[in-house]
């Protein structure tokens, strides 16, 4: 058979139908869905802009920095005792008790924006093969196994409903007398403790950051258990909604750059054959 029919012979699509994946029969007999394989595509532009997205929720950090930066308050702004909120109120005065004035919540508002769609972004593009597989090239999976699947598919609705989550909260800052701020702050904390969770586990034969991962999300879970429980009430409760959030930040980001460094592996290699196929 020829290259060209070889290609529409063992083209199939993955569970999205977004993606060209690679099919073949794991035996001669007619087989069932369990017993045929696929190689997830590590190459797609898709994928590598799916990666770069996740990974791009790192700029929250220096969003943070340069508005506590400009913190105008009548105390230093203090990490251990101020929420992550207050640097995005919109207003400058007493606010459930604490004094808040930050100049640029405007800059802090638009970092949980794109931090949210960075995460949104990723979930849709990044497809559930290449999660399955860590981005691995070359990665056999039979679709059979259902359990990763759905983990796979699982990780992208809790990552895109924790994005979901951080853009409402730039959206509809802590003073702007709505409920939804600390929704969709509930929607980021829990789903995105959940994705990395579910991710870690699914990764780890996979690559040695997949324990990372895991740590980052059981901090994060459990710093929001410690947060229900006592209510906030706590003498740090800037430390404790810091450990609900960093971890997630980092630990997607980290997710991100694993991805984004396999795929740019794989589209180089990809492209050193071409080339050498060309001469």
């Amino acid at each position: 058979m020829d290259r060209q029919g070889r290609s529409g012979a063992d083209t199939d699509t993955s569970i999205q139908g977004a993606e060209p994946y690679y099919a073949q029969g794991m035996s001669s007999a007619p087989s069932t869905s369990a017993a045929v394989a696929v190689i997830p595509d590590t190459t797609s532009t898709r994928q590598y802009i799916g990666a770069w997205s996740v990974l791009s929720v790192l700029q929250y950090f220096a969003a943070e920095a340069a508005v506590i930066g400009a913190w105008a308050g009548p105390r230093p702004y203090d990490l251990r005792t101020g929420y992550i909120s207050d640097l995005g109120a919109l207003h400058c005065g007493v606010f459930d008790g604490r004094e808040v004035c930050s100049p640029l919540n405007w800059l802090m508002n638009a970092s949980f924006v794109v931090q949210g769609l960075g995460m949104l972004l990723g979930a849709l593009l990044l497809s559930s093969g290449l999660l399955r597989v860590a981005a691995l090239a070359g990665t056999w999976v039979q679709r059979g196994r259902r359990r990763p699947w759905l983990a796979a598919v699982w990780v992208r609705l809790l990552t895109g409903t924790a994005g979901a989550g951080t853009v409402i909260v730039g959206l509809v800052p802590e003073d702007a007398g709505s409920g939804w701020h600390y929704s969709g702050a509930l929607m980021y904390f829990i789903a995105g403790a959940a994705a990395l969770l579910v991710l870690g586990f699914l990764w780890v034969r996979k690559t040695a950051m997949a324990w990372f991962i895991l740590a980052c999300g059981t901090v994060s879970a459990a710093a929001l258990v410690t947060g229900g429980l006592t209510g906030m009430h706590v003498p740090e409760p800037g430390t404790l909604e810091r450990l609900m959030a960093y971890p997630v930040t980092v630990g997607m980001a980290t997710a991100g750059l694993v991805i984004a460094q396999r795929v740019h592996r794989h589209r180089k290699e990809r492209a050193r054959l071409r080339a050498l196929a060309a001469r």
